[in-house]
């Protein structure tokens, strides 16, 4: 992967959403990864407007979605059973790990996993 390449956690994807123009100065021109995880947690909220469903999927659009793989999934199974770790994250996390490019997230559980290049984003 590039230098210019990252991975988002969904949070950042909220916060990019909402308008928050550090991430989206940030983002800009930067290849945009996002997990299957994601797309799931933002089109799966119960309380989606149809005005954001079309941002969202404007958004996903733009960017690549990585569903898992057998080398993902191993690499799950090793972050839980050495980490506390929710397996939605686990899967993010073990996906940024897999493609060697750094997580943007502002989720405090993603600094303990030391093997991660973590890009955190404290709002």
């Amino acid at each position: 992967m590039s230098g210019n390449s990252i991975f988002i956690d969904t949070n950042i994807v909220l916060y990019l959403l909402s308008g928050n123009q550090t991430i989206a100065d940030f983002l800009h021109e930067k290849t945009i990864f996002l997990s299957f995880i994601t797309e799931l947690e933002l089109l799966g909220y119960k309380e989606i407007s149809d005005e954001e469903v079309l941002k969202v999927e404007n958004l996903l659009a733009d960017s690549t979605i990585v569903d898992i793989n057998s080398e993902i999934k191993k690499l799950v199974i090793e972050l839980r059973k050495s980490n506390t770790i929710k397996l939605p994250d686990a899967i993010i996390a073990a996906t940024s790990h897999y493609l060697n490019i750094p997580l943007m997230t502002s989720d405090t559980g993603f600094t303990k996993l030391i093997d991660l290049n973590i890009l955190f984003y404290e709002k």
